[in-house]
């Protein structure tokens, strides 16, 4: 098998998952990082050249959306990593952003859909008033007066989309991650209906309309571990299921003619798509997709296209369009720019392993080419309400340690989202707890192989990872040879006190509260098993992190310096939480690259 430099797998050209086309269905907008920082862009449908519409260096476009005319499209962008995203609109046919909104130390979010049918009003949302809630504004584009339509009674507020008649809103209310309503606001009568009211935890997710504005689509998992389809009816102010699969509905898109309906299934990380014509119910044909992910969806107003944001394990997040006529689907974009041979890649394979309470946890191993002992690197991804799935992860460092002749093991421990939501409650007030039990047993799995290397084990993540790592070389010190910390907090009081605001409320459901659960917390923090740190550390963090604030990793490299330890620190003066800017991100994997061989590898290659 070929060598390549950790270059070729980095040169990549790497599209997020916001995706939406023209209300005419001839361009379709995307955001990607050809620039080297992610821009708002627009192709053609069917392809052609792209045009760049905006060329940000410090800004990070994240979303988008366009006027129902047309001829402009509205967008979020927050500057340097900080998350702080103002909203912009920018013309069709060229020109400089205006802001819309300039109050830097808030954050705003749009809606999938956030002009009105007539133009007129434009929804999103804001903690710019209070930081501790986040509120919905509609804000008059004749005037640029704005208006909060819902009296604040905790929780997050977040628009969704105007229904086809311009008479009602659709919003979110997002209580955590496990309880979520759908709001319908009445711009006739200025009322406020909860149309998913539910005692308990319960998720609701507002879809698409249908065309004549009587009902909309609901993603939910009512009496269910996983979220099915239903149909929510106006009128009778009650909901029907449509799809009830044995795994998450996690996408559904509807065309503006209200004749084909798309929605996407994960299958335990892997997605598959689905298609009906509403008007026969027939199924479409649709792609046998290759064994990936699915980060972004839209479908053209007349139902024949549909524009997915598509990743695979050999192949960064592309930009793709299938012809939902015939299930062809052709790529729009080109995201692997570095001339690895796909036949170098590796794919990972799909196991299980047993842990501490007779469970089985998921996880996606990738094995090395070749015969013989390999270090491995257990990798431990973020959120925790999250999911490791198979796709080009960490700007190609899977790829590049894989044809290194590392193996990689990337669990889905207790908390991860994809099998169920009793599965992914269990991390609820329980950091630290039984999931570094899963961690510990993901070792003892990888010791079980005859293909590894026990003594040459790493470990790695960013965010709740990073907290997972630091927890893991901190409690269980015997497993390691090294670890690798990106953004993840180390001390859980400090860490619930310093997230942004509007999170509170929610962080003390999901960790503890900073004085009631004080002791849970210590218990709970890396910090509080410091001296216990016997391996080389490698810590990274962004100075604008909004979520995990640099203190977080100030504190703990101290305490290892101070004990004699060995931990090397990188703070990234222009990053948040994770680097936007090609180059920085670049930098900060090919880091992490060559920290692991310089430790791991008899030879380690300076690539």
């Amino acid at each position: 098998m070929q060598k390549y430099h950790f270059m070729q797998f980095a040169a990549t050209r790497l599209y997020t998952g916001a995706v939406a086309y023209s209300p005419d269905g001839t361009q379709i907008a995307h955001i990607n990082n050809a620039t080297g920082q992610f821009n708002l862009w627009t192709i053609p449908s069917g392809g052609g050249m792209p045009r760049q519409l905006t060329s940000y260096t410090d800004n990070t476009v994240r979303d988008v959306a366009w006027r129902p005319d047309g001829a402009a499209l509205v967008f979020l962008a927050d500057q340097n990593g900080d998350e702080q995203h103002q909203v912009y609109t920018i013309p069709m046919r060229g020109g400089w952003a205006e802001a819309l909104t300039d109050k830097l130390d808030a954050q705003h979010i749009i809606a999938d859909h956030p002009y009105s049918p007539d133009m007129k009003m434009l929804a999103y949302s804001g903690n710019d008033v209070d930081p501790a809630q986040m509120e919905i504004i509609l804000r008059d584009l004749d005037t640029g007066e704005t208006s909060r339509p819902i009296a604040y009674e905790g929780g997050m507020y977040v628009p969704v989309s105007w229904s086809p008649d311009g008479r009602y809103l659709l919003a979110a209310r997002l209580t955590s991650n496990t309880d979520q309503d759908v709001l319908l606001l009445d711009m006739q009568t200025d009322t406020v209906t909860v149309a998913t009211e539910h005692e308990g935890e319960m998720i609701f997710a507002a879809g698409a309309w249908t065309k004549d504005s009587a009902g909309f689509y609901v993603i939910s998992n009512t009496g269910r571990e996983f979220t099915g389809l239903a149909y929510y009816r106006i009128a009778e102010a009650a909901w029907e299921w449509v799809e009830m699969p044995d795994h998450d509905v996690e996408r559904v898109e509807l065309s503006d003619d209200g004749r084909v309906l798309v929605w996407a299934i994960n299958d335990s990380g892997v997605f598959k798509l689905y298609g009906r014509d509403l008007h026969t119910g027939m199924a479409l044909p649709m792609p046998d997709l290759p064994f990936g992910v699915i980060d972004g969806l839209d479908i053209n107003p007349d139902g024949t296209r549909a524009a997915v944001i598509f990743t695979t394990p050999a192949e960064a997040a592309n930009l793709y369009e299938i012809d939902l006529k015939t299930g062809a689907m052709i790529a729009l974009g080109q995201s692997m720019l570095g001339g690895v041979d796909p036949i170098d890649m590796g794919l990972p394979e799909l196991v299980d392993y047993p842990t501490h309470d007779g469970r089985m946890i998921p996880a996606w191993l990738y094995r090395p080419k070749g015969e013989g002992q390999f270090p491995v690197v257990l990798s431990i991804h973020g959120g925790p309400e999250a999911q490791e799935r198979p796709r080009y992860a960490y700007n190609g460092l899977y790829q590049y340690l894989l044809n290194r002749g590392f193996g990689i093991l990337a669990p889905n421990v207790r908390g991860s989202t994809g099998y169920g939501i009793s599965y992914q409650k269990l991390i609820h007030r329980d950091w630290g707890g039984a999931e570094l039990g899963d961690i510990e047993y993901a070792a003892k799995y990888l010791q079980t192989l005859d293909w590894v290397d026990s003594n040459r084990i790493a470990i790695f993540g960013g965010s709740f990872g990073g907290y997972a790592t630091l927890s893991a070389v901190t409690r269980l010190p015997d497993y390691w040879a090294l670890g690798v910390d990106i953004v993840g907090p180390s001390n859980l009081i400090t860490f619930v006190k310093s997230v942004p605001p509007h999170w509170r409320s929610m962080m003390r459901d999901l960790v503890g509260d900073a004085e009631d659960d004080q002791a849970m917390l210590i218990e709970r923090s890396p910090i509080t098993y410091v001296d216990q740190v016997r391996v080389p550390l490698l810590v990274i963090q962004g100075a604008k992190d909004p979520r995990v604030n640099q203190a977080e990793s100030d504190q703990m490299v101290e305490r290892i310096r101070n004990n004699g330890g060995d931990v090397r620190y990188y703070v990234d003066e222009n990053e948040g939480h994770g680097a936007t800017r090609r180059e920085n991100a670049i930098k900060w994997y090919q880091m992490i690259a060559e920290y692991i061989e310089e430790y791991l590898l008899d030879e380690p290659v300076n690539a």
